[in-house]
């Protein structure tokens, strides 16, 4: 396996060898491409991108000497900023 930037790089054998640990890298993060003849036929990646907890947000915050008010209404803030891009569009309407 050829391993860099977060991408992995497979030869079809190599992942009918093993395709558990192949499954361990994509949950790692890694991106999987499968080659035949030196040429990528399969990327195998994870579907849902990696995020952080707003609890893990706010540590690091804390750790980095944010002058922020972290308290929860701070958190509540955040939650509903993200459930407001979270709607569907609904543009007005031209008519």
């Amino acid at each position: 396996m050829i391993e860099a930037m977060g991408t992995v790089r497979i030869t079809e054998a190599e992942l009918a060898r093993d395709i558990h640990a192949v499954l361990a890298k994509v949950q790692d993060g890694a991106e999987v491409v499968v080659e035949q003849d030196h040429r990528p036929v399969a990327v195998i990646r994870s579907p849902l991108p990696k995020g952080r907890l707003l609890s893990e947000c706010i540590a690091m915050a804390e750790a980095r000497g944010s002058a922020v008010t972290l308290d929860e209404g701070f958190m509540k803030d955040v939650e509903e900023g993200v459930a407001g891009r979270s709607q569907p569009w609904n543009p007005p309407s031209w008519e």
